[in-house]
């Protein structure tokens, strides 16, 4: 049997002569994007500001490679490309904002240069898949080249190269804007207290199980199991056995993915902040510290927040009162990109539990905290902060509908969500379905009861309109139609199987072949430009007052 190994590795240790890593062709491109990169960054940010000692050490995920011969440093990377290029673009990028000993010293994580003394070749220590290799080594790796790469105007890329270009713009303007002592102390906390757990296997099959066993099971589910195993186990024998069928039956019910993530919606209740250490250690000293036995932990804290997140995850709450407006609110929340609201809502409704009334107010002002907080784009971390301080505020008792509470939002994120609702919602990859779903439900009155995974975003205006079109006489100033063309008047939702061909049709043609082809569209903010006579600046201008009003009527923004 193939041996495999398991070891906590920081990264000035990762990226040096012990590992020369390169991504085999079978894997697929490198596909992060700023979201991610910008993500990974607020998380490194974040953890060297709040370490408490200068030796915390700051868990970065897991890596699978392949190393054929022990001893020697060739790795082929199974899992794990995207954080391991990511984490070579910043450090490429710190690097080239630096000078002197710091410039060299973070240049020696990037590669090796030649030595006949010791006998070693040049080469980087990060070799992309071959289509990509030349373009990473030549623009991002070589030093004093990444910030002529950067200047680049738009040219012909790969989907992984532009994606390079883009990520490497990203973290040059944010750290960039930092000066030099507080970009050293990132670069050395990212050497000094950053670690990936390596699994490193001889042969390409046990890293292929390995790798399937994380994607189907998820190694990091593994602390739920931990956990069980401490917890029944110190049940007394005459009932653990019960308790075993409990929590098996809780998880069986949920799923795995969602029982571990029901382990982390508690873990924030308790601790009211962003996890820092594996999910077992922290629950055991956060959570299970608080609470006399076991089998309490199971009967009062796991089960009654298990058939809370049960019902706020399916938006099927039910209790002695008309709770429809409760799941609708819940169904709008469970549209957005994270799921950071869901322990807020738990402690709430824990504690409310049957007063309909109440779980109304609650979920409406959360809802509106929650999509604004997604529209602008606020990080990880700021959510997770405000969320915290809004479970202290529920286990207190504290008022939470007054201006000055966290639940509310200010008048300056009042501007800042009104702001983003008038720029370019289409570039907000994320955002701009999710948004649309959710002003599509105010438009049908009752709520929009759809729920497909397959609707696009479409543009009315097309994106790239021939010069002697309509649309072109309609907008003959460019940069007037280039402005219009992203906003949330010029778009609309549409079901799958649409001719993409008929995307720059004429505006009357394109209704009926594009928007109509299969009859009348299920979406009242489509049907609303099936109902225009034509396209102008001031039919957007309409429009766009008239939606934004809408939400702004909603999310009580005036």
């Amino acid at each position: 049997m193939s041996k495999i190994e398991a070891t906590q590795q920081l990264l000035k240790n990762l990226f040096s002569d012990k590992y020369l890593f390169s991504i085999p062709p079978y894997q697929r491109p490198y596909a992060w994007t700023t979201e991610e990169t910008s993500e990974l960054l607020d998380d490194l940010l974040y953890a060297m500001r709040e370490r408490r000692k200068s030796d915390d050490e700051y868990f970065l995920g897991s890596i699978v490679i392949i190393q054929e011969n022990a001893g020697k440093p060739e790795a082929e990377v199974v899992d794990g490309q995207q954080r391991l290029t990511t984490l070579t673009i910043l450090l490429c990028v710190l690097r080239e904002l630096s000078d002197g000993n710091m410039k060299r010293h973070l240049d020696q994580f990037i590669r090796q240069e030649e030595n006949e003394l010791r006998g070693t070749k040049s080469f980087f220590r990060l070799t992309l898949r071959e289509r990509d290799k030349e373009f990473f080594e030549e623009k991002v790796l070589t030093p004093d080249h990444l910030q002529c790469f950067l200047k680049e105007l738009s040219v012909k890329r790969t989907d992984s190269q532009q994606r390079i270009f883009e990520n490497a713009k990203y973290l040059w303007g944010e750290l960039s804007e930092q000066n030099r002592e507080d970009r050293d102390k990132l670069a050395q906390f990212v050497s000094q207290n950053c670690c990936l757990v390596v699994v490193s296997t001889p042969d390409l099959s046990s890293a292929y199980r390995i790798f399937a066993v994380m994607n189907a099971r998820g190694l990091d589910l593994s602390p739920t199991d931990i956990l069980k195993a401490e917890i029944t186990g110190e049940i007394e024998p005459a009932i653990r056995s019960e308790y075993t069928d409990k929590w098996e039956g809780i998880e069986e019910e949920l799923g795995r993915d969602n029982f571990r993530d029901l382990f982390e919606h508690i873990r924030m209740i308790y601790m009211k902040g962003k996890a820092r250490k594996a999910l077992n250690q922290e629950f055991r000293d956060g959570v299970l510290a608080r609470i006399e036995k076991e089998n309490k932990f199971i009967d009062e804290v796991l089960t009654p927040y298990a058939d809370t997140y049960k019902a706020i995850i399916r938006a099927n709450y039910e209790s002695t009162n008309d709770t429809d407006e409760v799941n609708r609110y819940l169904k709008h929340l469970n549209r957005l990109d994270n799921s950071d609201w869901i322990p807020p809502a738990m402690a709430f409704i824990e504690r409310n539990k049957g007063n309909a009334s109440m779980l109304i107010q609650f979920v409406r002002y959360l809802e509106r905290l929650a999509y604004s907080m997604f529209i602008t784009r606020m990080n990880i971390n700021q959510r997770i902060d405000r969320y915290g301080n809004i479970i202290r505020g529920i286990e207190g008792n504290q008022a939470l509908y007054e201006d000055t509470t966290l639940l509310q939002l200010s008048g300056q994120e009042k501007k800042d969500l009104l702001d983003a609702l008038n720029g370019p919602i289409y570039s907000l990859t994320r955002v701009r379905r999710t948004l649309l779903m959710r002003l599509d439900s105010l438009l049908a009155d009752a709520g929009a009861s759809y729920d497909l995974s397959s609707i696009s975003v479409e543009h009315v205006l097309p994106q790239t309109p021939g010069e002697s079109s309509e649309w072109t006489h309609w907008f003959p100033d460019e940069e007037e139609r280039m402005q219009w063309t992203d906003k949330l008047a010029n778009l609309v939702l549409l079901s799958p199987r649409r001719n993409s061909r008929a995307q720059n049709y004429d505006f009357a043609r394109k209704k009926s072949e594009y928007f109509q082809r299969d009859g009348a569209p299920p979406f009242p903010i489509t049907t609303q430009v099936v109902n225009e006579s034509e396209w102008t600046p001031a039919v957007l201008e309409r429009r766009q007052r008239d939606l934004v009003g809408r939400l702004k009527k909603e999310w009580r923004l005036g």
